[in-house]
Order: C-alpha cells, then structure tokens, then sequence
C-alpha cells in the first residue's frame, strides 16, 4: 500500500470499449474535479461524445473539464489566487508547485492573460506532454523522484494529496508560507475525521538512489523501513544528502 492512495495510470487506447472510455472519463471527472462527486446534470455530455467519436483527445477532454463552469466553481470561485494555482499543479500535472518562482510565474500569467490562458500553460507545457501525452489521464506522481523536479516536491504534493477519500474544498493555500520562505513541508498524518486513511501506525520501506552515508559507504541504491513519526525528518536528511525517492511504500 502507498503512503497516499495514487491515482492508477489510465489511458484511452485504440479500439477501446465503452467500458474502457467510461473509466477514462471517470477518472478524468475525478483527477481535475479533486474527487468531487459529479451529478448526471452536471457531465459535460458533448464532450463525452467528441471523446467517444474520436473527435478529441483525452488531453482535450481534461482541458474541457479544466475550462468548465464545474471548475472555475469549484477551484476557482471558491479560493484564493494561490490555492487555484495550488490545485492546477496538482489536477493538471499531478504534482505540487516546487517553488514560489513556479507560484509568481502562474500568477503573473493568469493577471496579463486570464484564466484560459493560466490553464492552457499546464496543458501545453512539455511536462505535460512528456509525462501523459495526448490520451493519457493526468494521476499523481510527486511519490517518487523525477528528472527536473526537486525532491521537496514529494513531500509538498503528499500535503495536497492525500488519497480518494479526501478533496479540495478549501479557500486557503496549503503552501504558501513554505514556499514563500523556501523551507521543507512537513509530513503530516491525515484526519480521521475527514475520512482519509490514517498511516500513523505503519512502518514504510523508503528506496533511494544515489544514497551517501558518510565518507566510507556510498551505493546507487538503498532500501530501508521507517516508522510514521520519522519518515519526515529522514525524507529531510535523503535530500540534505543528494539522494533521490524512488518510492515509499507501506509495510505494516
């Protein structure tokens, strides 16, 4: 079991069956709405039908939902500047802003170009394109290092991801204060209240890459189980020692 419960990779292939669109299009409704639960009257119906003809592509059909009165509402209406830009990291490439050029960037192009434009810059972007393509679902992928991406970003978008059971409801910014003073984002165990999974009295088996343990012990590689409580402060001291997450997982 992962530390958060990840979105599976899903794409739209060739020849799909109905059955497969439907669990394309669910999980785009699920990935960009922030597990918001959409009613029949609400499904963006015309685009499900391009979808299904082959007149669009998935990467279409995310940025029809992402330009959707259902989002502005949801992500856009109901928060602050920087929250938006907060979930659009995190809908529409699965990962959580690295730093507060990242926040000013967005910010800056959303004031001179406006909304469309904020949400195409995501779509367009490279990292998009490399990482789902055209007919991939965007899904989480800050559990693990990536070329490009800094190792904070791991725990960061761990704080705006945790699991189906949780969402996005929520005005204020949840990284605001670390970005904007450039410190690490602590690991915090999840509610139960609020529904979500409760990792508190699990160990979990931590893979790095590139790991450095003093002056005598080098290895490309290295596996070793921690408990809840420490897995913040050693997640600090991988990245404080050059080395690179390949994955946490659950082991008890």
């Amino acid at each position: 079991m992962a530390l958060w419960l990840e979105s599976e990779s899903v794409e739209l292939r060739p020849n799909a069956t109905e059955d497969d669109l439907q669990s394309v299009i669910r999980a785009v409704y699920r990935q960009v709405l922030g597990n918001a639960h959409v009613l029949d009257s609400q499904r963006l119906t015309n685009a499900e039908s391009q979808l299904r003809n082959g007149d669009i592509t998935v990467r279409d059909f995310v940025r029809t939902v992402a330009q959707s009165d259902l989002y502005r509402v949801r992500c856009f209406e109901t928060a602050s500047p920087y929250r938006f830009i907060e979930l659009n990291f995190k809908h529409l490439l699965g990962r959580a802003p690295q730093d507060q050029a990242e926040i000013a960037a967005h910010v800056q192009l959303y004031n001179s170009q406006g909304y469309s434009a904020e949400i195409d810059s995501y779509l367009d972007s490279d990292e998009y394109i490399a990482n789902f393509g055209d007919n991939g679902v965007p899904t989480v992928r800050g559990n693990r290092t990536q070329i490009g991406i800094k190792n904070v970003g791991f725990n960061r978008t761990f704080a705006l991801n945790r699991g189906y059971a949780a969402n996005d409801i929520g005005k204020a910014a949840q990284l605001i204060s670390d970005l904007g003073s450039n410190l690490p984002t602590k690991i915090v165990a999840p509610a139960r209240a609020s529904g979500a999974y409760s990792n508190t009295g699990k160990r979990f088996r931590v893979s790095v890459a590139k790991a450095s343990y003093g002056r005598r012990v080098t290895q490309s590689t290295a596996t070793f189980e921690v408990a809840y409580a420490q897995l913040s402060q050693n997640i600090q001291n991988i990245q404080k020692t050059g080395g690179k997450i390949l994955s946490i997982t659950s082991v008890a």
